[in-house]
């Protein structure tokens, strides 16, 4: 048997595990998507477009997603470049900061409520004694405020995440690059610039890919510390569908929701996919 032929066998047991599993319910919510009350059709789509508060919902999870995005990507590389200096209990310090990714998210939330509550948290009662606020802040009961304690809470849990991925970058950079640069007189900003941020370049994107998907995606978090509120200016996609099947009892236009918001996902993953691929016919 062709050897080529082989190793496509072999793959066959993968392939039907990953259609179970992750095609299957795909393709059963998208057809679960045009069923409404009056039979089937494409009311459920038509319904969201003229939807006010899915496209609430849709700018909330926009901002969260793009806040703690772009804080978690400048944090992650100053915590990879860190880390991956050579020290004495480096490897002791790289396990410490993966403490925070490895909590279980509803823990954490549950932590950061009781730190950001008006009366009996951290963060308020050090603003208010140090006379930076004039009295006790309602983190998380205050539109805008409440929106930054979800993006801060977030970026404290996933930020190690993201320096892991960066740190795997910078080590498969060639030591040799920085050292025939600094023959050359390149100081530190410049080689920064000139040899680490390009070559990068790759993993940078896919710590925004995989981020970006968790982030759009993010239920227990919200769900725990603010559950959408305070009038709706934390509730994202995720919690406006969770309302829609288990509150409203409507699964076919929770499903189209779900439809909606694959495809938006979809869109940036192809998109981030091609400047990747842009990256390496370049290099």
């Amino acid at each position: 048997m062709d050897s080529v032929l082989k190793r496509y066998l072999f793959l066959i047991p993968v392939a039907i595990l990953l259609g179970l599993i992750v095609f299957y319910p795909v393709l059963r919510c998208a057809g679960l998507s045009f069923t409404t009350h009056d039979g089937l059709g494409f009311g459920n789509y038509a319904r969201a477009f003229g939807d006010a508060r899915l496209a609430a919902t849709l700018w909330n999870t926009t901002v969260f997603t793009v806040f703690s995005l772009v804080l978690e990507i400048i944090l992650g590389l100053a915590l990879a470049l860190c880390i991956n200096v050579s020290f004495r209990g480096r490897g002791i310090v790289r396990a410490i900061v993966l403490i925070p990714w490895a909590l279980p998210p509803a823990v954490m939330a549950l932590g950061w409520t009781w730190i950001f509550n008006d009366v009996y948290g951290v963060a308020s009662d050090i603003l208010y004694r140090t006379g930076l606020a004039s009295e006790k802040i309602a983190w998380l009961a205050t539109p805008g405020k409440a929106m930054l304690s979800l993006v801060i809470a977030d970026v404290w849990k996933t930020t190690p995440f993201v320096a892991i991925i960066l740190l795997a970058g910078l080590q498969s950079i060639p030591k040799s690059l920085y050292e025939a640069a600094a023959i050359d007189g390149a100081g530190p900003v410049r080689r920064f610039f000139m040899i680490t941020l390009p070559l990068l370049r790759p993993h940078l994107l896919l710590a925004v890919l995989f981020r970006g998907i968790q982030a759009f995606g993010v239920f227990d978090l919200i769900w725990v510390m603010t559950r959408g509120g305070p009038a709706g200016s934390t509730e994202t996609i995720s919690l406006y569908i969770y309302r829609i099947i288990y509150g409203y009892l409507n699964p076919g236009y929770a499903a189209a929701l779900t439809i909606i918001a694959f495809l938006i996902l979809l869109a940036v993953a192809v998109i981030i996919s091609i400047l990747n691929r842009r990256q390496h016919e370049l290099a």
